[in-house]
């Protein structure tokens, strides 16, 4: 059973005294020691499970397949009955064996029985040959010598057998994981509930897309990217709407999301500015831990925990707030929703050009994969502009380390594909 009634600590979000500039890898390791799930398990048939966070492992009722069967249409003989070289020719018995309808004697040596593809072996048998390669007639079945022992066979259980593992707690369940469970005998599973997540984005010049703006003001375009986003992980949404930069209405907005989420992500106001409402209301409630990483995109994040919920305080730029979710969201978001912590894939693209880059944190480009292994980035790394955003397929991640990159260079491309998105 998953730990889910155990509680998150108080300090989650913590960070060793003196520390400044986190590296992304060790912000993330940090993150990854502090997460621990926290939604309650519920059982469910495997009609509803799909997208749900499995709990526990799922354990193999019965093995698959069941039984040595035939993997093609033949006959089904015992290998021993065969001379090691020249025509094959054994006697052919009345009756055959079909998927669901298996053989009830036993084949003799010297003997064959038409067998159907997915058939139970017949006892006294352990290879088909397919009957592509046998002439019948006359009560008799011959055909050329090759045929290896256990050919055309396949094994009981070769794919799970009886009591193993099918599949490990704290997978997302997929259509093919639904198809595991049904061949094992499982007809309902034990998953996590959904992950409730409140959302909502401050500032005062935010309007809706629906709005006549006023002067100054510009379309909230975070709270419906940040949503999707969501919902793309299999999280349930709640949509906590626009709050504006005022510190009452901000401290309520926190307090009252607290009430009906197990995790909070705000955009903008994450950083230390006069009107950085989510970082100050989050210290006066003594929750608040400044995360200043060294990447780009991406200002200090403000991280903080309200009683036993997670508050993510992302930037309002919103490609800054697009990759400090996938990378640093998502993942804890994840695992509080009782996932295993997620792997990303890199994959090694040869530049089209060049990128600067300053050595000393983690820099993450919108890039588009090109024929040949080849990856151009966007035309320009600002944070507002959506567009490069739809344009690339992933990002590119250039290392701490890393200085300027070069045409024909290798980098680092992690797809969208990988983010669930």
């Amino acid at each position: 059973m998953w730990g889910w009634l155990e509680m998150l600590k108080n300090d989650c979000f913590a960070l060793p005294p003196g520390v400044d500039w986190t590296p992304v890898p060790e912000a993330l390791d940090a993150l990854r020691d502090r997460m621990t799930p926290v939604t309650a398990v519920e059982t469910r048939g495997l009609d509803d499970a799909l997208g749900r966070v499995l709990a526990e492992d799922a354990i193999a009722r019965r093995s698959t397949p069941p039984a040595d069967n035939a993997a093609v249409d033949g006959y089904a003989l015992a290998h021993g009955s065969l001379s090691a070289q020249g025509t094959q020719s054994l006697a052919l018995l009345d009756g055959r064996a079909a998927a669901g309808a298996p053989f009830a004697g036993k084949v003799p040596p010297g003997h064959a029985l038409r067998i159907l593809t997915g058939a139970v072996m017949p006892a006294g048998t352990d290879c088909v040959v397919m009957q592509e390669d046998v002439e019948a007639a006359n009560g008799r079945i011959s055909f050329g010598s090759g045929l290896k022992p256990g050919a055309n066979r396949r094994r009981g259980g070769e794919d799970i057998e009886s009591g193993a593992t099918a599949i490990t707690a704290g997978r997302i369940l997929t259509p093919a994981d639904l198809a595991q469970a049904a061949s094992v005998g499982l007809a309902t599973l034990a998953v996590h509930r959904p992950l409730r997540v409140a959302v909502f984005s401050t500032g005062d010049e935010l309007c809706d897309p629906a709005d006549d703006p006023a002067p100054g003001a510009i379309f909230d375009a975070n709270r419906p990217m940040l949503s999707g986003l969501l919902r793309a992980q299999g999280f349930t949404v709640i949509d906590k709407g626009r709050v504006p930069d005022n510190a009452a209405a901000i401290r309520a907005a926190l307090t009252e999301a607290v009430c009906h989420a197990d995790a909070v992500v705000t955009s903008g106001g994450a950083s230390g500015g006069d009107e950085d409402h989510i970082a100050r209301e989050l210290t006066a409630l003594g929750a608040m831990t400044e995360w200043r990483v060294a990447m780009k995109p991406g200002r200090p994040l403000a991280l903080g925990q309200i009683g036993q919920v997670p508050v993510f305080g992302l930037p309002g730029n919103p490609v800054a707030a697009f990759v400090c979710f996938l990378i640093f969201a998502r993942p804890a978001l994840l695992r509080l929703a009782g996932a295993e912590w997620p792997d990303l894939p890199r994959f090694p693209l040869t530049m089209t050009g060049p990128a600067k880059k300053r050595a000393g944190r983690t820099e993450y480009l919108r890039g588009r994969v090109l024929p040949g292994g080849q990856v151009e980035k966007f035309r320009s790394e600002g944070s507002g502009l959506i567009s490069g955003l739809r344009w690339s397929d992933g990002l590119i991640e250039l290392a701490h380390d890393r200085g300027r990159v070069e045409a024909g260079e290798t980098v680092d491309f992690i797809p969208y594909s990988a983010f669930g998105l």
